[in-house]
């Protein structure tokens, strides 16, 4: 648990060792920036497709509800479906649509803070880092205020599935990714019988001749999902990393886009990204063959000092920062900006309103190595 509550010491002692290196999983694993920049952009570097579930002990994948609604999403498919699927997508989650939430996101944020006031301080990631991206996502998506708190739990059991997948995983994956999509189905059918001016409808009527319901589904799910779970992340990856310099607070709202950037790179939401090789391909000086796997660990390529300048120190002005947290290529998280823009308009909007915000007590860390974050933070406002 050390490891994943802290794992910068040991990506660096992983780089000192060689630039590539082979896991007890037989994964070939990378830390360097330029390696996993590759990783994630070359084409030549697929994702894993579904059916070599049946190599790892399910050949049956798609009777499990966990894996066929994540195994069916834009996120691990490849070109062409990948390709028809985020296009078709992207159409309606279009840069415009992101900006016109600007103003609710101001709201949102406004009557967050107004409830912390009014508290003395919460539980951050109960009382703000969750509730501001789920009902941004909510909000963009279509899913009514009402029923946007029952998914965390949901999401954070079936998305364990992208940490290991055993039956004990799928146990509680199975029946939350069921709850997802039956939810979803049946707001598919009533957005069919009344429009509304979100993301859902606009994607039900590209179902009838260039997407099934079953693909609306498992991408709808995946943009709910990840719309508040990198976003929950980063908002108390960010505000952790804050509190522990606070020399670098009057920065946040001086330059909100660079303080986001530089806190994406110094505790990334998002920490590896796994591909197979599709072809040969020379990687770090090592001939990594078709059909091995290779995993970039993004949060070590952002400490990465042949890239970075002291990479190990938070510092919100840096320039030429471009962090890997949001990968690369045609996987390039489609939520970017969003995410971005939620955290240039949050985080600032706390530190203003909160000058004298501390912690309350130890945070908990969640037990992942893929996705880094917060069960909880107690924090105070005032006082």
């Amino acid at each position: 648990m050390t490891g994943r509550r802290d794992p910068y010491p040991r990506y660096a002692r992983l780089r000192e060792i060689s630039p590539i290196v082979r896991a007890a999983d037989d994964a070939l694993v990378v830390t360097g920036y330029a390696d996993c920049q590759t990783v994630v952009r070359d084409a030549r570097f697929a994702h894993m497709p579904p059916d070599m579930l049946a190599f790892i002990g399910y050949p049956d994948w798609r009777e499990h509800p966990a894996l066929a609604l994540m195994y069916t999403s834009m996120l691990v498919l490849n070109p062409p479906d990948h390709t028809r699927l985020r296009r078709l997508v992207s159409s309606a989650f279009t840069a415009r649509r992101v900006q016109s939430l600007r103003p609710a996101i101001e709201r949102m944020v406004g009557s967050l803070l107004d409830d912390l006031a009014a508290d003395g301080g919460a539980d951050f990631v109960a009382a703000f880092a969750f509730p501001l991206p789920v009902a941004v996502i909510g909000e963009l998506l279509g899913v009514p205020a009402a029923d946007r708190s029952q998914f965390q739990t949901l999401v954070r059991d079936w998305t364990q599935i992208l940490e290991r997948i055993t039956p004990e995983v799928l146990e509680r994956a199975d029946p939350a990714a069921a709850a997802i999509r039956d939810y979803l189905a049946a707001l598919l059918d009533e957005r069919r019988r009344t429009p509304a001016d979100d993301l859902l409808t606009a994607l039900t009527q590209a179902t009838d001749d260039q997407l099934t319901d079953d693909e609306v589904l498992a991408n709808a799910s995946l943009l709910f999902a990840a719309g508040f779970e990198t976003t929950t992340n980063l908002l108390a990856n960010g505000l952790h990393a804050l509190l522990s310099h606070p020399e670098q607070l009057p920065l946040v709202a001086r330059s909100p886009e660079a303080a986001v950037e530089e806190l994406l790179r110094f505790d990334s939401p998002v920490q590896l990204s796994a591909r197979i090789a599709t072809e040969p391909i020379d990687l770090a000086g090592v001939t990594v063959e078709a059909g091995e796997r290779v995993v970039a660990y993004l949060g070590a390529g952002n400490r990465d000092p042949q890239r970075f300048t002291a990479p190990d120190d938070l510092v919100l002005d840096r320039a030429d920062n471009a962090p890997l947290s949001f990968g690369g290529g045609i996987h390039y998280c489609l939520g970017a900006p969003l995410a971005r823009l939620e955290a240039q308009v949050a985080l600032p909007a706390l530190v203003r309103r909160f000058p004298s915000i501390a912690l309350a007590g130890e945070p908990e860390r969640r037990d992942s190595l893929s996705l880094k974050g917060f069960t909880a933070m107690p924090i105070r406002v005032a006082g």
